[in-house]
Protein backbone atom coordinates (compact mmCIF):
# COMPACT_ATOMS: atom_id res chain seq x y z
CA UNK A 1 0.00 0.00 0.00
CA UNK A 2 1.19 3.26 -0.92
CA UNK A 3 1.06 5.86 2.38
CA UNK A 4 2.39 9.33 2.77
CA UNK A 5 5.05 7.77 4.25
CA UNK A 6 5.91 6.39 0.88
CA UNK A 7 5.51 9.57 -0.64
CA UNK A 8 7.80 11.55 1.62
CA UNK A 9 10.33 8.86 1.34
CA UNK A 10 10.49 9.18 -2.22
CA UNK A 11 11.03 13.08 -1.92
CA UNK A 12 13.34 12.89 0.65
CA UNK A 13 15.35 10.08 -1.49
CA UNK A 14 15.11 12.73 -4.24
CA UNK A 15 16.71 15.27 -2.43
CA UNK A 16 19.82 13.90 -1.09
CA UNK A 17 20.20 12.18 -4.33
CA UNK A 18 20.35 15.86 -5.20
CA UNK A 19 22.96 16.95 -2.80
CA UNK A 20 25.30 14.01 -3.93
CA UNK A 21 24.58 15.10 -7.44
CA UNK A 22 25.52 18.80 -6.16
CA UNK A 23 28.41 17.29 -4.42
CA UNK A 24 29.48 15.67 -8.03
CA UNK A 25 28.85 19.01 -9.85
CA UNK A 26 31.28 20.98 -7.18
CA UNK A 27 34.31 17.93 -7.86
CA UNK A 28 33.79 18.22 -11.58
CA UNK A 29 34.53 22.13 -11.86
CA UNK A 30 37.21 22.21 -9.02
CA UNK A 31 38.76 19.50 -11.23
CA UNK A 32 38.26 20.90 -14.07
CA UNK A 33 39.53 24.13 -12.95
CA UNK A 34 42.54 21.89 -11.78
CA UNK A 35 43.28 20.53 -14.85
CA UNK A 36 43.03 23.42 -17.10
CA UNK A 37 45.50 26.24 -14.93
CA UNK A 38 47.42 23.40 -13.46
CA UNK A 39 48.47 20.78 -15.43
CA UNK A 40 48.95 22.18 -19.07
CA UNK A 41 48.79 19.56 -20.91
CA UNK A 42 46.27 18.76 -23.41
CA UNK A 43 44.83 15.66 -22.53
CA UNK A 44 44.14 17.26 -18.75
CA UNK A 45 43.03 20.43 -20.70
CA UNK A 46 40.72 18.75 -22.76
CA UNK A 47 38.95 16.47 -20.10
CA UNK A 48 38.57 19.74 -18.65
CA UNK A 49 35.96 20.79 -20.69
CA UNK A 50 33.47 18.07 -20.19
CA UNK A 51 33.68 18.22 -16.67
CA UNK A 52 33.13 22.06 -16.63
CA UNK A 53 30.41 22.13 -19.01
CA UNK A 54 28.67 18.72 -17.58
CA UNK A 55 29.73 20.18 -14.10
CA UNK A 56 27.64 23.08 -14.35
CA UNK A 57 24.66 20.92 -15.60
CA UNK A 58 24.60 18.70 -13.14
CA UNK A 59 24.90 21.73 -10.06
CA UNK A 60 21.62 23.42 -12.20
CA UNK A 61 19.74 19.95 -12.15
CA UNK A 62 21.26 18.90 -8.27
CA UNK A 63 19.95 22.53 -7.05
CA UNK A 64 16.73 22.69 -8.78
CA UNK A 65 15.82 18.83 -7.32
CA UNK A 66 16.99 20.14 -4.07
CA UNK A 67 15.19 23.52 -3.69
CA UNK A 68 11.95 22.03 -4.94
CA UNK A 69 11.54 18.82 -2.78
CA UNK A 70 10.41 20.11 0.43
CA UNK A 71 7.61 21.24 -1.14
CA UNK A 72 6.88 18.51 -3.38
CA UNK A 73 6.71 16.66 -0.43
CA UNK A 74 4.43 18.85 1.82
CA UNK A 75 1.87 19.71 -1.16
CA UNK A 76 1.71 15.12 -2.35
CA UNK A 77 1.17 14.55 1.56
CA UNK A 78 -1.60 16.95 1.71
CA UNK A 79 -3.34 16.25 -1.58
CA UNK A 80 -3.34 12.87 -0.74
CA UNK A 81 -5.45 13.37 2.49
CA UNK A 82 -7.01 16.54 1.39
CA UNK A 83 -7.10 16.37 -3.10
CA UNK A 84 -6.44 12.80 -3.80
CA UNK A 85 -8.13 14.02 -7.25
CA UNK A 86 -5.54 16.41 -7.56
CA UNK A 87 -2.85 13.42 -7.59
CA UNK A 88 -4.29 11.97 -11.03
CA UNK A 89 -4.87 15.09 -12.83
CA UNK A 90 -1.18 16.59 -12.13
CA UNK A 91 1.07 14.33 -10.30
CA UNK A 92 0.50 11.12 -12.21
CA UNK A 93 0.83 13.37 -15.38
CA UNK A 94 3.99 15.45 -14.24
CA UNK A 95 5.45 12.14 -13.54
CA UNK A 96 4.72 10.16 -16.47
CA UNK A 97 6.55 13.11 -18.28
CA UNK A 98 9.47 12.84 -16.24
CA UNK A 99 9.51 9.24 -16.59
CA UNK A 100 9.55 10.23 -20.43
CA UNK A 101 12.22 12.58 -20.16
CA UNK A 102 14.92 10.15 -18.09
CA UNK A 103 14.22 7.79 -21.41
CA UNK A 104 15.79 10.27 -23.78
CA UNK A 105 18.31 11.31 -21.23
CA UNK A 106 19.04 7.74 -21.20
CA UNK A 107 19.72 7.85 -24.76
CA UNK A 108 21.73 10.81 -24.94
CA UNK A 109 24.29 9.81 -21.82
CA UNK A 110 24.72 6.46 -23.82
CA UNK A 111 25.48 8.71 -27.11
CA UNK A 112 27.61 10.62 -24.98
CA UNK A 113 29.23 7.61 -23.12
CA UNK A 114 29.66 5.89 -26.58
CA UNK A 115 31.18 9.43 -28.47
CA UNK A 116 33.84 9.37 -25.59
CA UNK A 117 35.43 6.07 -25.89
CA UNK A 118 35.49 6.52 -29.48
CA UNK A 119 37.16 9.88 -28.99
CA UNK A 120 39.38 8.33 -26.52
CA UNK A 121 40.21 5.56 -28.16
CA UNK A 122 40.91 7.03 -31.76
CA UNK A 123 43.15 10.14 -30.62
CA UNK A 124 44.93 8.96 -27.15
CA UNK A 125 47.72 7.73 -29.38
CA UNK A 126 48.00 10.67 -31.67
CA UNK A 127 50.63 13.68 -29.83
CA UNK A 128 48.71 16.27 -31.84
CA UNK A 129 45.03 15.64 -30.90
CA UNK A 130 45.39 14.68 -27.10
CA UNK A 131 42.87 17.09 -26.46
CA UNK A 132 40.23 15.17 -28.42
CA UNK A 133 41.51 12.40 -26.51
CA UNK A 134 40.89 14.31 -23.33
CA UNK A 135 37.33 15.33 -24.35
CA UNK A 136 36.73 12.01 -24.83
CA UNK A 137 37.76 10.49 -21.76
CA UNK A 138 35.88 13.59 -20.01
CA UNK A 139 32.60 12.94 -21.91
CA UNK A 140 33.26 8.43 -20.87
CA UNK A 141 33.31 10.08 -17.00
CA UNK A 142 30.37 12.23 -16.72
CA UNK A 143 28.11 10.54 -19.00
CA UNK A 144 29.26 7.28 -16.86
CA UNK A 145 28.10 8.99 -13.34
CA UNK A 146 24.79 10.74 -15.10
CA UNK A 147 23.88 7.30 -16.50
CA UNK A 148 24.49 5.71 -12.99
CA UNK A 149 22.86 8.93 -11.03
CA UNK A 150 19.90 8.80 -13.32
CA UNK A 151 19.20 5.06 -13.64
CA UNK A 152 19.04 5.00 -9.43
CA UNK A 153 16.41 8.73 -10.02
CA UNK A 154 14.52 6.64 -12.70
CA UNK A 155 13.78 3.46 -10.57
CA UNK A 156 12.82 5.54 -7.11
CA UNK A 157 10.62 7.55 -10.15
CA UNK A 158 8.73 4.32 -11.36
CA UNK A 159 8.37 3.23 -8.35
CA UNK A 160 6.87 6.29 -7.08
CA UNK A 161 4.57 6.57 -9.73
CA UNK A 162 3.29 3.05 -9.57
CA UNK A 163 2.56 3.20 -5.79
CA UNK A 164 0.64 6.59 -6.44
CA UNK A 165 -1.28 4.73 -9.25
CA UNK A 166 -1.88 2.11 -6.52
CA UNK A 167 -3.10 4.64 -3.88
CA UNK A 168 -5.64 6.65 -6.81
CA UNK A 169 -6.88 2.94 -7.42
CA UNK A 170 -7.64 2.33 -3.99
CA UNK A 171 -9.04 5.26 -3.31
CA UNK A 172 -12.01 4.52 -6.08
CA UNK A 173 -10.30 7.75 -8.55
CA UNK A 174 -9.11 5.81 -11.16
Amino acid sequence: MFTKAAAETYFNGEKQASLFFLGIALIAIIAAIVLFFYFKNPLGRGVAVPLLVIGLLQGVVGYTVYSRSDFQRKDIVYKMDLNPGALETKEVPRMQAVMKQFTIMRYVEIGLLLAGIFLYVYFRQQPHHLWWAGIGLGLLIQAGICLAADGFAERRGQVYLEGLQSFLSKSGIR
